[in-house]
């Protein structure tokens, strides 16, 4: 079991492919999900944290849940749990840091 630690340091968290991505979902109507109050949460390229960092998102952030899949076994503020969440091609968070009101899967396995 893992602790997804989150990286408080990183300056440069890539804001302008974060506002573009932010901009599309908006227009597309997506659901989105709050990450839990004072985390900035890495997000990965699969769904564990040995897989690369992609990014780290802002305080305050939300996110959109393309599908969901086992991984790693992950504590956080929302539970332990190995459902990881996709927000973006090839992006996956852990869903103990993301309220989706749920213990479970809230949408479709990724394939």
């Amino acid at each position: 079991m893992a602790v997804e630690e989150v990286d408080n340091s990183v300056e440069n968290v890539a804001k302008d492919t974060e506002v573009e991505v932010e901009v599309a979902v908006q227009a597309a109507g997506a659901t989105r999900y709050p990450i839990a109050p004072g985390y900035r949460l890495n997000v990965r390229s699969g769904p564990g944290t040995n897989y690369q960092l992609v990014r780290v998102l802002a305080y305050g952030a939300s996110v959109p849940i393309n599908c969901q899949k086992p991984g790693e076994w992950v504590t956080g503020p929302y539970g332990t749990t190995n459902i990881w969440d996709n927000i973006a091609n090839g992006q996956y968070v852990s869903d103990a840091y993301v309220h989706t009101g749920s213990d479970g899967y809230i949408t479709v396995r990724c394939t």
